[in-house]
């Protein structure tokens, strides 16, 4: 006859074993993490610039080739702008997430 009361505590026994294990190479790698999520706010916050400054220099350029679409070309790039710095803010605060949790 099986005695499954014994291989319930076996099981029991190995699973906490295992997550124990898991735990500490999970605490093991909190400071690579934090790094990870300092390289990723700098990442975010350098993409975010580029794509301003990408933004703003072709939104100048357009402006210099049609000086009568000046309206529409700066709506157009003050909500791109947005959108970008929209992206940037998500990606940091996901940084700080994974920083502080």
């Amino acid at each position: 006859m099986i005695n499954y009361k014994c291989l319930i505590n076996n099981l029991i026994q190995s699973i906490m074993s295992m997550l124990s294990v898991i735990m500490q190479a999970v605490s093991d790698l909190a400071p690579v993490a934090k790094m990870g999520a300092g390289i990723g706010a700098g990442i975010a916050a350098i993409g975010a610039g580029i794509g301003i400054g990408r933004i703003g220099g072709s939104a100048m350029e357009s402006i210099a080739r049609q000086p009568e679409a000046v309206g529409d070309i700066r709506s157009n790039m003050i909500v791109a702008a947005a959108l970008i710095e929209g992206v940037a803010f998500f990606a940091i605060v996901v940084c700080l997430l994974i920083l502080f949790i």
